[in-house]
């Protein structure tokens, strides 16, 4: 088989790569480990910048997500047993974000696909990468016990953290920043209301809670907790009871409970591979970076990557220029570590570490009280959450 662009991973970032590279004519094939179904099972967050919903309107895979989501204006700060709102909208000068599951943007894309009959291989067993350094990469996989190769003129990593990209490039050739978080996050999904409008974020003694959402009638719920705990140890009574201690007495008198349809529990961290290109071979979304949950970042950063990635091959391609594929690893990076700084600050501001002292919390409370009564402040957070131009 030969095709110009092979996309490794068919989450959002590989499949919305092949969208955008469809609409200027330039052919891909992607590879996925997983089924299909297993792919859209993955639960994950959707908060989506302006620029994430702009992607996908210009795929044309955006009807059902304006039908669906939730747009939101702000979001609302809980520490010392009160709320205060960021008015996000006000403070950017009109962007807003959109609440649109994760999941239901990769069913969209991947609907959107099959509909123009573009190839995927799914359960591709023993992906391997070869010759990327050169000007003839070649990608290997086995798929129903028969051995298969794709040439190609290039390779974009986007099948995660754990995926065969990045570990196909050597060592010596990677500098790696990372900070892990002592702490991880429980999440509870549950056919309930949301507890607000708007999702709430709580500094708290007992430790980080956040309320949000995913519809009008189902909610998504999280509490720190410790980075070895287990969700067997967290039945549904003592969430609730957990989340309820940390919200604000408002919140708490007036949240919906019942039973979980989802329940785990997820490490933090902050992880940076440079550079993002090697050769012929592109790395996108988790392959190259992970962010903290608290910015809700990792889906957009991944859209951005994409962008960047989408207009370098079609210069490449339609404009006969190297200049964007040559420039892609800078200028991803570049907003990488905008969103990489966001969140770190986020999380480091909103949760309780083991060496939080009294004055630490005193600091973060600070913090908080700061952000909330200074418009320069507030203003700085809401353009980070709604997402720096690209």
């Amino acid at each position: 088989m030969r095709t110009q662009v092979a996309i490794i991973g068919a989450g959002p970032a590989g499949l919305l790569l092949g969208q955008l590279l469809h609409s200027y004519g330039i052919d891909t094939i992607i590879l996925e480990r997983q089924t299909r179904d297993y792919v859209l099972a993955r639960i994950r967050a959707g908060v989506l910048e302006q620029g994430t919903v702009g992607l996908l309107e210009q795929v044309g895979v955006a009807d059902r997500l304006h039908r669906e989501c939730l747009v939101h204006d702000g979001v609302e700060l809980a520490f010392g047993g009160s709320r205060h709102r960021i008015d996000m909208k006000q403070a950017t000068g009109g962007k807003t974000v959109t609440v649109y599951g994760q999941t239901e943007v990769t069913r969209d894309l991947m609907n959107a696909r099959a509909t123009a009959g573009l190839a995927t291989v799914f359960e591709a067993a023993d992906v391997s990468l070869h010759d990327f350094d050169g000007t003839s990469p070649r990608v290997r996989y086995t798929k129903d016990g028969a051995s298969h190769e794709i040439a190609c003129d290039f390779i974009a990593g986007c099948d995660g953290f754990h995926g065969v990209s990045r570990q196909s490039v050597k060592p010596a050739a990677l500098e790696i920043f990372e900070r892990t978080y002592p702490f991880g996050w429980l999440g509870v999904l549950s056919e309930t209301p949301p507890v607000s409008p708007e999702l709430i974020y709580v500094n708290h003694p007992r430790g980080f809670a956040l309320c949000s959402m995913r519809s009008l009638t189902r909610s998504r719920y999280y509490v720190q907790c410790r980075l070895d705990d287990h969700v067997d140890n967290w039945p549904d009574g003592k969430f609730w009871d957990e989340l309820k201690h940390r919200l604000d007495a408002k919140a708490a008198d007036t949240i919906v409970t019942g039973p979980s349809i989802e329940k785990s529990i997820a490490p933090l961290r902050s992880f940076v591979a440079e550079p993002m290109r090697f050769g012929r071979l592109f790395l996108a979304g988790d392959a190259a970076h992970i962010v903290p949950p608290t910015g809700a970042k990792g889906l957009n950063l991944a859209a951005s990557d994409v962008h960047y990635l989408s207009n370098a091959l079609r210069e490449f391609y339609v404009e006969k220029s190297p200049a964007g594929i040559d420039d892609y690893s800078r200028r991803a990076l570049a907003r990488v570590w905008k969103a990489e700084r966001f969140s770190w600050w986020m999380t480091t501001m909103l949760h309780r570490f083991p060496d939080t002292d009294a004055f630490s919390a005193r600091i973060q409370l600070a913090e908080l009280n700061y952000l909330v009564a200074s418009k320069a402040a507030t203003e700085a957070m809401s353009e980070n959450y709604v997402g720096l131009p690209y």
